[in-house]
């Protein structure tokens, strides 16, 4: 039997939601397989016959009863004892959706996606209130970022929240720049002077925000781009002959990076 995935999300309710093209019904007692890539555990539904057209199958699975660890996670059909990897041909990738997704408060994520071998994946993680990167630049002798409030719960609307942008130079714990910036609803936008952390070192940037207990930190995770510290390199700029470029972490969040 030949099966692709024609469509695949992760709906807000955090349900898998998947489009099947098949070549004849499902049969009764086939089960999709998902396998931690790094440990091997593995989860499986019983589907059943979905009662669907012969050329087309719908399935919805609930992933938070699965239990799934944080990780990579390979899907399989399985139907007496035969496991085969499932085949996709959607790309996963929506910018409006994850926005969407990333609104509500959450301790997971998850999210579908078409591995570069064209087999259907998700991949899960630990989620936290985050200050989600979406423009950085520097201009007028300001480093400026804009992003977007992700698990916060905050609503997405016109309210105004009083908010701190603070940079902490990691080599010396007493040292930290803030200024204010302006949150709109889950939107922010914050600037500092260029002039203010001239102090050779790693620059350490969050944001306060008024009605969230604690700081959140700057990084940009709601995209398609993994190890943006291999793959995105800033052009440095010079302030009193000082050098100045942003960068990111193996974990994806944000630094500046100041001398050397």
């Amino acid at each position: 039997m030949r099966v692709v995935v024609t469509d695949a999300e992760v709906t807000l309710a955090d349900v898998l939601s998947l489009r099947l093209a098949i070549d004849e019904p499902l049969e009764d007692g086939t089960e999709l397989v998902l396998r931690h890539r790094q440990t091997g555990v593995e989860r499986d539904v019983v589907l059943g016959t979905p009662g669907a057209r012969a050329r087309e199958a719908t399935l919805a699975i609930s992933l938070t009863p699965l239990e799934l660890a944080a990780g990579r996670w390979d899907t399989y059909l399985r139907h007496d004892g035969k496991k085969v990897r499932l085949r996709s041909i959607d790309p996963g990738f929506s910018l409006d959706h994850l926005d969407a997704y990333a609104l509500c408060q959450r301790t997971m994520a998850y999210r579908s996606y078409r591995t570069r071998n064209g087999f259907l994946a998700l991949k899960i993680a630990d989620a936290e209130p985050v200050a989600e990167v979406r423009a950085i630049w520097f201009r007028e002798g300001r480093f400026e970022v804009t992003g977007l409030l992700a698990f916060t719960g905050l609503e997405d609307d016109d309210a105004r929240h009083e908010a701190t942008l603070a940079l902490h130079r990691r080599q010396d714990a007493g040292s930290t720049v803030k200024t204010a910036a302006t949150v709109k609803g889950v939107r922010f936008h914050a600037a500092v002077s260029l002039v203010d952390v001239l102090e050779t070192g790693t620059w350490e940037p969050t944001l306060e925000v008024e009605g969230l207990d604690r700081p959140l930190k700057l990084g940009s995770r709601l995209d398609d781009v993994d190890g943006k510290r291999r793959r995105l390199h800033y052009p440095s700029v010079r302030v009193d002959g000082v050098p100045i470029r942003p960068s990111y972490t193996a974990d994806d969040e944000l630094r500046i990076e100041v001398g050397g």
